[in-house]
């Protein structure tokens, strides 16, 4: 037998023995045993070319003013092969190509043509200026880049400098090659040619599912990112095992929203919908989301907590001001009595609100950050599956997930077949480090072997950095993040996100960011809160000609009954009335290490 049937026959094995997970679990949660074996992203193409050929995969505006165009799976295996054969024939075998732009046709169709045989797809965060890129670019050796018509001249220049590996460049929207930039159409027609005079290299490569394909870098809130190695073992692992405790079909639609480079959607829409049969529709953008929603009318999305909520608060301000509020939670109230019976009178009474999200959907999934369960409760109130998971890049990206027949909105959720959660270091009040371990989680950190013994221990556990708890049920729980922690100079621990979560959800507060500083006598650790107001929401409550000592006696009113209910240590001292927005990462998440999210401006 030959070295590549043998290493063929052993990703099959692998594969099999995952899928064996899904089938022997015993928990009644895991209900959707329909999962298949995929070696590899290129298997996970052909297979579903074969299973789902005329089914369409992806629907695009060409044009911003257009309509939605539907391309079919056999035209995107199509597609790739001929992208992955031109870049065979120009080199590229074993290198690296990086991605970049706005969640398109393209960007998919790049990713799968590198992963299906050229070697490792480097996605590129679109909001980085023109010094972090050649950074990343730099360090992580790339040879290509495949980018949209915002990064022409940032490409050119870095190609130009000569520091780096880059050796072809191809842009998302031209139409032929111009001073030396391949347009993304031309490369995939010209692929197509090779093919049809003989060329078989790329559609006929090996995939080795166990080497790093996918090189991703973190947008943390301190410090140099770190590049985070991915297998196509961990990847194709998540597509296998993660529909198995909520219901995919073919005739769902996702509305991709999120930033692909992130694997939160890369691997949970892109590809998750890939695997199943479905169809991905590409949003254009934040500001134009009401209006894709309507068009589109899709069955799934992924959102961070921020969007949903903007979405529910609009829809009970909507309510308030039509005077509908009181009758809305009396219809709500009923509905959750009648559906203990199997009676669901949402159809009738939650249309217009079901029409905000375009009159299809059926589950939202939401991760990136805490979320008020009452709105995931809320949400499901007008029929939707609202569920919450948990995951980090390191685990591509998946390490718990709420189960659609028995979510809890206060949880991230139980782990799916084949993966383990536990705590450790559990201090006195039950608290622990969460771990997470799977055949999911990452080789490591980049040419960083120091930060990579620090996450990842010899028994394959994945220490996450995150604070929580598992209850007995197997569901686990998030209080904080370990560097986050506050400990006072008497030796409490605070959680900072536990009381920003309650500051949230005064109803005019924006965002909130909670630190510790010493008190004037500096015997101990005095918290303060910095409060970023909504300020039409301020407006509606005191009036258009509020001053500043109006907002902060209504934010003090709020923050002594959140004060009334905590113990001494946790009580807040300061508050500071921010009046311009926090600094966040790429990832919109704050950066509490940076002083001026201190500062009243």
């Amino acid at each position: 037998m030959s070295d590549v049937s043998e290493k063929r026959r052993k990703a099959i094995a692998w594969a099999e023995e995952v899928v064996s997970y899904v089938d022997n679990d015993p928990r009644p949660i895991v209900k959707c045993k329909e999962s298949r074996p995929i070696t590899d992203i290129k298997d996970l193409l052909v297979s579903s070319t074969k299973l789902y050929g005329d089914n369409v995969a992806y629907l695009q505006k060409w044009d911003r003013k257009g309509e939605y165009e539907p391309i079919t799976y056999k035209e995107v295996l199509a597609d790739v092969n001929g992208i992955g054969t031109w870049m065979m024939d120009k080199g590229l075998t074993g290198k690296r190509v990086a991605v970049i732009g706005p969640n398109c046709y393209q960007w998919c169709s790049t990713y799968l043509a590198v992963t299906g045989g050229i070697g490792c797809i480097v996605p590129l965060d679109k909001q980085l200026n023109a010094d972090e890129l050649k950074n990343q670019i730099q360090r992580s050796e790339v040879s290509a880049v495949v980018f949209d018509d915002d990064h022409l001249e940032t490409f050119r220049k870095i190609k130009a400098d000569g520091d780096t590996n880059l050796e072809l460049l191809v842009a998302f929207d031209a139409d032929e090659e111009k001073d030396g930039v391949y347009a993304w159409k031309q490369i995939k027609e010209e692929g197509k040619k090779l093919i049809e005079a003989g060329n078989s290299d790329y559609v006929n490569a090996e995939v080795d599912n166990e080497v790093m394909s996918i090189l991703i870098f973190t947008s943390g809130t301190m410090g140099k990112p770190k590049g985070v190695m991915l297998s196509q073992k961990n990847v194709c692992a998540e597509l296998m095992i993660a529909p198995t405790t909520f219901e995919l079909r073919q005739d769902d639609i996702y509305l991709s929203f999120l930033p692909l480079h992130h694997t939160y959607e890369c691997t949970c829409c892109f590809l998750m919908a890939l695997y199943k049969g479905s169809a991905v529709a590409f949003c254009q953008g934040l500001t134009y989301i009401t209006k894709n929603l309507k068009e589109v009318r899709p069955t799934m999305m992924l959102a961070v907590p921020a969007l949903y909520e903007k979405m529910y608060q609009r829809i009970w301000k909507s309510a308030r001001q039509q005077g509908k509020d009181g009758t809305l939670r009396k219809v709500i109230k009923i509905n959750r009595f009648t559906k203990k019976f199997h009676i669901d009178l949402g159809d009738k009474f939650f249309k217009d609100i079901r029409d905000v999200f375009g009159g299809r959907m059926k589950t939202l999934i939401c991760g990136g950050a805490k979320i008020d369960p009452q709105i995931l409760d809320g949400l499901q109130d007008f029929g939707f599956n609202a569920l919450q998971g948990y995951g980090l890049t390191e685990a591509a990206p998946m390490g718990a997930f709420n189960p659609q027949d028995a979510p809890n909105s206060r949880s991230i959720g139980v782990p799916f077949p084949g993966q383990d959660i536990k705590t450790i270091n559990v201090n006195e009040e039950g608290i622990g480090e969460i771990c997470i371990k799977g055949p999911n989680i990452m080789l490591g950190y980049y040419d960083d072997p120091e930060e990579t013994a620090k996450v990842l221990d010899e028994e394959g556990w994945f220490h996450t950095g995150d604070l929580g708890y598992v209850d007995t049920d197997g569901y686990a729980y998030l209080t904080g993040r370990a560097k986050n922690v506050i400990v006072t100079r008497k030796g409490k621990n605070i959680y900072p996100e536990e009381i920003e979560y309650l500051i949230n959800l005064i109803p005019f507060v924006e965002e909130s960011y909670v630190f510790g500083a010493a008190e004037d006598d500096g015997d101990d650790t005095l918290l303060v809160a910095s409060v970023k107001v909504d300020d039409g929401e301020m407006a509606e409550l005191l009036g258009p000609d509020y001053t500043d000592d109006d907002v902060k006696r209504e934010i003090w009113k709020e923050i002594d009954k959140i004060n009334a209910e905590a113990p001494m240590h946790r009580k807040i001292k300061r508050v500071i009335h921010r009046k311009t927005d926090f600094i966040h990462n790429t990832s919109s998440k704050l950066m509490r290490m940076v002083e001026e999210n201190k500062l009243p401006e």
